[in-house]
């Protein structure tokens, strides 16, 4: 299995659509094995779902997630486990464990208004919906 986590400074990057970089984990009978940093090339959305999907990922582990984006993993059928934040390496662990906390109803519904004004982390959460809906 091939696990992919949006990944900045060793914790998970909040938002799936602007990550520049996904922490790959090759996983062999429940076991980390390797580790590897993959680039995004400047592609942002719905088209990680494709680049993904051509490096062989499973499973993908992130923060806040739109709606396209999550419909584009599914239909290359990646799973995905979402409002999900802190140490990347951490959260790996815990859904082999069967304890990572995850949001399956995480969502992110501000791509309607400017990119550059959107703050995930900001008390406003400007339409990202959910405990979690931007990684929070």
């Amino acid at each position: 299995m091939k696990i992919a986590v949006p990944y900045e400074n060793g914790n998970i990057f909040p938002h799936f659509g602007r990550t520049v970089q996904f922490k790959l984990y090759e996983v062999e009978n429940g076991q980390v094995t390797a580790t590897r940093i993959l680039g995004t090339h400047g592609q942002g959305h719905g088209a990680l779902a494709g680049l993904l999907e051509q490096t062989g990922v499973d499973v993908l582990i992130c923060g806040g997630i739109g709606g396209g984006a999550q419909a584009a993993l599914s239909t290359v059928g990646i799973r995905l486990y979402g409002g999900v934040s802190g140490p990347a390496d951490q959260a790996v662990q815990d859904l082999l464990a069967g304890t990572l906390a995850y949001d399956p109803a995480v969502h992110c519904d501000h791509h309607g208004q400017e990119h550059g004004q959107h703050n995930c982390h900001s008390e406003e959460k400007h339409g990202c919906a959910g405990n979690g809906g931007c990684g929070r």
